[in-house]
């Protein structure tokens, strides 16, 4: 029919037929799309100037938005208006699709002086729009207007719309209160459920920044409550859960999230089926893509073992390991993207984690065996000799992934993660042999580790170095102290008390000050009869402050959760008889 109408020549007895059907046309296409809204309306920009043609006028070279300011301008017939204010509508849902908020604003303001002469001019301040579009008054409509879906209606989706893209916005910005404001008034609004619990779900991220975790944790249980296909809002209370220190709850919640996914994959919830336009197709920022990116099962997976091990729940960390585990057997990493916005680490860091979790589970050899798949995977990426700059000029270097692909810096930063795992591997083996009593086992593991490190020559630049030592670098030094400890404790244990001497003395060089490594140098020059150096350094480390037990790494950055066993395991145990012999030795 809208072929038809445009065929002839444009009338203004029929702009008002021709206007609607086009409105009509547009909103089925709108709807049917079942999308976002993208790009401009070429067909309201056709519409726009048929009008200027049936009033003897031309627009051609104008923009849109000077194409509707001449249009309001030139039209005075009462029986247009309401058509007109429908395409105007229409083209405010376009142009808030596309995060035109200037236009829109503009537009608006046309509306309004059209409607209101007398109305003040617009003043372009920030949240103008929202208060435009309240106060828009839609024309009466006609008794013969047929439309699918009023602007009376339309304007409600417009100011919830608008009033939840711009707390999104606000909330991006970090401007708190204003977010939450805009927010709130979107709650308020016309929308599906669905999107409501959305906006349930962003009001909880914004008190939760706020430092309100506990009205967070209400606003999500409204977005449950609203749509509890809102898989979302239950990873967004894990995370509330995490920052309360509510261990249980938080599990809770994500077995849950867990569950559902694996169960119910999420799907578009209802939305409100009379509307064609609907809040789904204007709003659509990448802070909300973010916020409400569905998680693959594995990723919660993860995450439950990864909660477990680190609050010491080793028997449910195990099992939710060796379910991630098997889960890699099905081509997981062709399911999931292991991007920035992933809960997963690298694949070998989750091996390590597992075969810590199975270490302090007891199960040793399943520890080992876990590591050797990190071995033998990593042979092959690894060069026979890597130089590295100590301390490079930049402060910290970029974080895995966002060097430039296949770039030197790139190459050389992968091949020493590669190292790393490959060397944590060899020392969780070590420590797994050592628990089982297997010292020359343990010692083999540990010297092929201490071997491997040689692989890395830290070098300096002829300049005066600024930087830190990359993470990297950090994490190696950490691992090679590690495992002289843990080859020092084994050549005790043997009684080759001149071989744990020289290795307890090499990682006292690389970490001057360690307490695991003074305290064992301490025991075997004691063992080697030379008890007037043990008790000098006894004295020494006795009256040295207590420092904590290693678990942070320099400038306070954590180490992987992988090494933490194993810093526990080279911990020195408190040893009565050695302090009692010493004290009396200094006493005589």
């Amino acid at each position: 029919v809208l072929a038809l109408i445009t065929g002839l020549p444009a009338a203004l007895t029929t702009l008002p037929l021709e206007l609607t059907v086009l409105y009509n046309s547009l909103l089925f296409a709108m709807g049917a799309s079942d999308c976002a809204i993208n790009g401009e309306s070429e067909e309201i920009r056709q519409g726009l100037l048929r009008v200027l043609e049936a009033l003897g006028a031309s627009g051609q070279d104008l923009s849109n938005e000077e194409l509707w300011q001449k249009v309001l301008q030139e039209v005075t017939v009462e029986e247009l208006q309401a058509p007109l204010h429908r395409l105007g509508a229409l083209q405010g849902a376009w142009w808030l699709a596309t995060n035109r908020l200037g236009s829109i604003t503009s537009l608006f303001c046309l509306l309004s002086s059209a409607e209101d002469p007398g109305r003040a001019p617009c003043s372009g301040g920030k949240n103008e729009l929202l208060s435009l579009l309240k106060a828009w008054k839609v024309p009466a409509e006609g008794a013969s207007a047929s439309l699918v879906q009023s602007a009376e209606d339309l304007k409600e989706i417009l100011c919830t719309a608008a009033a939840f893209l711009q707390g999104l916005q606000e909330l991006e910005a970090g401007n708190l209160p204003a977010a939450h404001s805009l927010l709130e008034e979107a709650a308020g609004g016309f929308c599906s459920k669905r999107v409501l619990a959305q906006i349930y779900t962003c009001l909880s991220c914004c008190t939760q920044r706020m430092g309100k975790p506990q009205t967070a944790l209400q606003h999500l249980k409204r977005a449950l409550q609203v749509d509890f296909q809102c898989l979302p809002a239950l990873s967004h209370a894990a995370a509330v859960y995490h920052e309360l220190g509510e261990m249980d709850a938080e599990l809770e919640a994500l077995a849950v999230l867990c569950e559902a996914l694996e169960r119910n994959p999420p799907a578009a919830a209802s939305t409100t089926p009379y509307c064609l336009i609907q809040i789904e197709h204007l709003v659509h920022t990448p802070a909300l893509a973010s916020l409400f990116r569905h998680r693959h099962p594995s990723e919660v997976k993860y995450l439950l073992a990864q909660r477990c091990l680190q609050d010491g729940r080793v028997a449910d960390a195990v099992e939710h390991y060796l379910d991630f585990l098997a889960l890699l057997q099905d081509g997981l990493q062709q399911q999931v993207p292991l991007d920035g916005g992933s809960a997963l680490p690298r694949i070998p860091e989750v091996f390590l984690e597992a075969a810590s979790a199975l270490e302090q589970a007891g199960r040793h050899q399943d520890a080992i065996t876990v590591c050797e798949e990190v071995v033998s995977r990593t042979a092959d990426l690894i060069p026979q000799m890597l130089r590295v700059e100590e301390r490079p000029e930049q402060p910290e270097c970029p974080s895995p992934g966002t060097e430039l692909a296949g770039s030197p810096l790139s190459q050389k930063r992968e091949s020493l993660r590669c190292l790393v795992w490959r060397t944590a591997a060899y020392l969780h083996q070590g420590w797994a042999w050592a628990t089982l009593g297997k010292n020359k086992e343990a010692i083999t593991q540990f010297s092929r580790c201490l071997g491997d490190l040689l692989r890395v020559q830290l070098y300096q630049s002829g300049v005066e170095p600024t930087g830190s030592l990359i993470p990297e670098v950090k994490l190696l030094q950490k691992i090679r102290l590690l495992s002289l400890i843990g080859r020092g404790t084994r050549f005790l244990e043997l009684g080759k008390h001149r071989e744990a001497l020289l290795d307890f003395q090499h990682g006292l060089q690389i970490s001057p000050g360690d307490p695991a490594a003074a305290s064992y140098l301490v025991q075997a020059l004691w063992k080697l009869n030379r008890k007037q150096e043990a008790a000098a350094r006894w004295q020494k480390l006795s009256e040295s402050p207590a420092e904590e037990d290693g678990q942070q790494e320099g400038l306070g950055r954590p180490y992987p959760l992988y090494l933490v066993s194993c810093l526990k395991q080279a911990a020195f145990p408190h040893n009565e008889s050695l302090a009692r012999n010493i004290q009396d030795y200094l006493r005589t």
